[in-house]
């Protein structure tokens, strides 16, 4: 509160700007806490798939629960938080390419953001091709944000492991 009262007192804010951050601070943490305890709306599966010789698919497959909505890589601002994808390092393997979405991709205005944003709802998938010799084993971390019409929940990552098959 030291820190709170310090601000006040530097900006000579008048008492009505006084209560209006006093309230932000006591609020926003709470709002913070109920969105950390919300479970997560989505569940991950991970797939590969056979394109040609020593060359497949790495499938990043999400479904999510109705009215949240996961961003495209190319979400369309830069306050919004895309999907991201860390591979491990592994010689072995060569990526083809970025890491690439398919789905039904929506992009509109919200309310709050200055340029049009790009998300999917229901369900997507994050392709990365690579080539490499079966029986290898590529793993990594995701992270990503889902949001609803009325909030986005704080990023969340996961570990991910595909093993090549022939």
């Amino acid at each position: 509160m030291k820190n709170f009262f310090s601000i006040i007192a530097a900006y000579r804010l008048p008492l009505t700007s006084y209560w209006l951050l006093l309230a932000a601070y006591c609020i926003l943490p709470i709002a913070y806490s109920h969105a950390q305890g919300i479970s997560d709306p989505t569940s991950w599966s991970y797939h590969v798939k056979k394109k040609g010789t020593n060359e497949y698919e790495l499938i990043f497959h999400v479904e999510l629960k109705e009215g949240w909505h996961i961003f495209s890589q190319n979400a369309g601002d830069e306050f919004l938080i895309p999907p991201s994808f860390k591979f491990k390092k592994n010689g072995t393997i060569k990526f083809v390419g970025k890491v690439s979405e398919r789905g039904k991709l929506k992009t509109e205005r919200m309310e709050g953001i200055d340029n049009p944003i790009n998300y999917y709802e229901a369900k997507a998938d994050f392709v990365q091709v690579v080539k490499a010799r079966p029986g290898v084993s590529i793993s990594g971390e995701h992270e990503y944000q889902v949001c609803n019409d009325k909030m986005c929940l704080p990023p969340k990552k996961k570990n991910f492991e595909f093993v090549v098959k022939d």
